[in-house]
């Protein structure tokens, strides 16, 4: 029964920030995924590029949402893309089995983040994309690792540094290792 009732939760929401913190999210995300797109779309599209993926919209949330938090940290937001991205082009490359690619690419990569400090949620995703994506996605070979994941975290964090530090109340990042 008690294993039930940690289901529960404990009553209380702590998710309240003031309208000028949401403002501020906002802004962050619109000019970060906004970078990454047009990028994505009007300079790399020529080139049959790369360099929007779906995690980096969970990034977003957590770059320009809750900045101050350990998994929004800049060596979290670009080892975790990075290194998600390698455990993620290794299993869609060597395991042939599909839905066990998937599952090992997303465990390997939690693994992986956990030992080298670099843990990012969206780095997950990172790694089920280099499994999952395009015929696109997969002729990058390791190459994903860098464009889009890389690059794209680096601009995502370019623009955190830029905007998270306007407002007196933030302060972007909290620590770099």
């Amino acid at each position: 029964m008690r294993y039930f009732r940690k289901m529960c939760g404990c009553g209380c929401n702590p998710c309240c920030i003031s309208f000028s913190e949401a403002v501020w999210s906002f802004v962050g995300a619109l000019l970060g995924i906004g970078a990454v797109s047009y990028l994505h779309f009007n300079l790399l599209a020529e080139a049959d590029a790369v360099m929007l993926i779906g995690s980096f919209g969970a990034s977003a949330v957590l770059l320009y949402g809750v900045p101050n938090a350990p998994l929004s940290q800049p060596r979290n937001l670009v080892g975790g893309h990075v290194l998600s991205a390698i455990v993620g082009v290794f299993m869609a490359q060597h395991i042939p089995v599909l839905w066990m690619a998937c599952a090992l690419a997303v465990a390997t990569a939690i693994f992986v983040m956990h030992l080298t400090a670099t843990l990012h949620p969206p780095g997950g995703a990172t790694a089920l994309i280099a499994v999952i994506g395009s015929q696109k996605i997969h002729s990058l070979g390791y190459g994903y690792a860098f464009i889009p994941a890389l690059s794209g975290a680096l601009i995502l964090l370019a623009v955190a540094l830029l905007v998270n530090n306007i407002p007196h109340s933030r302060r972007y990042p909290q620590y770099w290792n």
